[in-house]
């Protein structure tokens, strides 16, 4: 009976240990497949601005059992690295749907912790010394009176700790909704109209551009969207006239490396004719 156990205890461990190694030299070939894909990617062009619709942190928690919370805190962490990739890239703008008007009528523990993980990361940011090194400069955007104070000072601490930072542009959209930037905009026109600062003749495209969240900076070449959902959901209305948009049949926390370099990749391999 123990020759018979040994025989059995011997056979699984082989196959665990047979299992680990196939991991292990699968992922390191998934590694060697994904640098010479961000190789071949960099002898292109790449997008200058790349917008995410950062979609699916609670499905993927009730997918692998975990709870919501834990879900946001790994788009969080997976936000991280996508800022590095974007670098690595040499993408020069990184624009971020994280919380929009409408999430604030989700259940007040969700919406609290949300705010706490912004609080955090925006401090944390700041603090980074590679955040100066890449010359990288934080912009929040969105209507910010809605926020709560705390949310509010560490946004205004990650702006102006990189104010004078010039290379990149990473623009967080928080308590954001693309109507209602519009709708500011608007606003803002009139009233300087009104004071006599603006003239109606002046008004064109351009004009507007400069009353947006976004001014100074390019609209979007690229969005992207996780989670498989194939809409726009209210983000960059204006900026996405002539975006090239894809959708990634994958929720945000578990997005690959190799995952964003093929919408890159995807980008790269379309024609942009502006409607010529």
């Amino acid at each position: 009976m123990r020759f018979v156990d040994s025989r059995f205890g011997t056979r699984v461990i082989n196959a665990v240990y047979r299992g680990r190694l196939f991991q292990a030299i699968f992922s390191r070939l998934q590694r060697a497949r994904t640098r010479r894909m961000l190789l071949r990617i960099k002898q292109s062009p790449v997008p200058q601005h790349i917008a995410i619709i950062m979609d699916g942190n609670r499905r993927f928690a009730r997918k692998v059992g975990i709870d919501t919370r834990e879900g946001h805190r790994m788009g969080r962490d997976k936000l991280e690295q996508v800022v590095d990739w974007c670098l690595e890239l040499g993408v020069n703008v990184l624009t971020v749907y994280a919380f929009s008007t409408e999430n604030f009528k989700r259940a007040s523990k969700e919406v609290d912790y949300l705010m706490g993980l912004f609080v955090e990361n925006f401090y944390k940011m700041a603090d980074d010394p590679r955040v100066d090194e890449k010359g990288v400069r934080v912009r929040v955007i969105g209507q910010l009176s809605l926020l709560p104070e705390r949310v509010r000072e560490a946004a205004e601490y990650a702006m102006k700790k990189t104010e004078n930072n010039k290379t990149h542009f990473y623009n967080i959209a928080i308590a954001y909704g693309g109507r209602e930037e519009i709708i500011n905009a608007v606003r803002r026109i009139a009233a300087d109209v009104k004071d006599e600062r603006l003239s109606p003749q002046e008004i064109d495209e351009e004009t507007i551009s400069r009353y947006l969240y976004t001014k100074g900076l390019p609209d979007p070449d690229l969005i992207l969207r996780t989670s498989g959902e194939e809409r726009v959901s209210n983000f960059l209305l204006w900026q996405m006239a002539y975006s090239e948009l894809y959708f990634a049949d994958i929720y945000w926390p578990a997005l690959a490396k190799r995952d964003f370099l093929k919408a890159v990749e995807s980008y790269q391999q379309r024609k942009r004719n502006y409607g010529k």
